[in-house]
């Protein structure tokens, strides 16, 4: 019977292994089963999150926007215009949309100062003195092989003279017969390279302007040959005398002066506002030490 028994006890004992051998491969299985469904309802979720941040950043991200732009617009209004010469600059961040507003006014004082110093230093005026002996006057120009010569109508003649090393002051002397003429010094801050002293005749005022204008930008402004100044005047330029009407058909006019520095002496015999007569002039242009 034992063995009976036993015998019988050994297939129940199979039995009961294979039922728990099938319980354990289903529970494996029902584990798989488990775990692949929670990771699809994670992914769900996480993607279900990831849609409601995106939405709340939505919602939020104008309002951020317009929040910086209302401090902006703060800042910006709360801010005082600087009183006096300069441009305001603005400047704003495209991080934080955050503006800094800069005055530009002290670069604009360095650019002024800059051009200051680019303008030539103001000259001493000249001396200046008539004589009556105008027919002896020219009766000596007239024996000079250049100390004679003719401003036709509407012509500006500017004879150029250079500083000499070894003077320090110009002279000159100047008549015309029979009617005025309109006369003038200037000072071109320039280096001499020749001591030769050369005649440049323009048709007209405006049309040595213009030759000027070609050579060098920033022009002074135009006056009249009745009131004073009439030509341009290059950045160059230095003003000694202006171009006045001078009654040279009465007396000899004359003047000196002295050197400023290395340059050359522009003396002009403006006959550009007559329209009828051609004006003989007479002049004499010598340097002293």
């Amino acid at each position: 019977e034992n063995e009976d028994s036993g015998q019988k006890m050994e297939p129940a004992d199979q039995l009961i292994d294979s039922l728990e051998s099938k319980t354990s491969q289903s529970g494996s299985q029902i584990g798989l089963l488990m775990s692949a469904g929670v990771t699809e309802d994670l992914k769900e979720a996480a993607s279900t999150l990831e849609d409601q941040e995106v939405a709340e950043l939505d919602e939020k991200l104008p309002d951020q926007i317009q929040s910086l732009k209302e401090e902006a617009v703060v800042r910006i209004t709360n801010y005082h215009v600087p009183q006096g010469a300069g441009d305001i600059v603005m400047i704003q961040s495209d991080h934080t949309g955050a503006v800094d507003i800069l005055s530009a006014e002290l670069e604009t004082a360095d650019l002024l100062g800059e051009q200051r110093k680019a303008q030539p230093p103001p000259l001493a005026p000249p001396t200046l003195w008539t004589t009556e002996k105008t027919k002896e006057f020219k009766a000596k120009m007239g024996k000079e092989k250049n100390g004679r010569m003719v401003v036709k109508r509407g012509e500006v003649v500017t004879v150029r003279v250079p500083t000499h090393p070894d003077g320090k002051c110009i002279c000159w002397e100047f008549a015309t017969d029979d009617y005025d003429i309109g006369f003038g010094v200037y000072f071109d801050w320039t280096t001499v390279t020749s001591t030769a002293i050369t005649v440049q005749v323009s048709e007209s005022s405006d049309e040595e302007d213009e030759e000027e204008e070609e050579e060098i930008e920033g022009l002074a402004p135009v006056g009249d040959v009745e009131r004073g100044s009439k030509s341009y005047l290059r950045n160059r330029y230095g003003e000694i005398m202006p171009v006045y009407r001078r009654n040279s058909h009465r007396e000899v006019q004359a003047g000196s002066h002295e050197y400023p520095g290395e340059g050359i002496y522009l003396l002009k015999f403006d006959n550009s506002y007559s329209l009828l007569r051609n004006k003989t002039l007479f002049f004499h242009v010598y340097y002293t030490s």
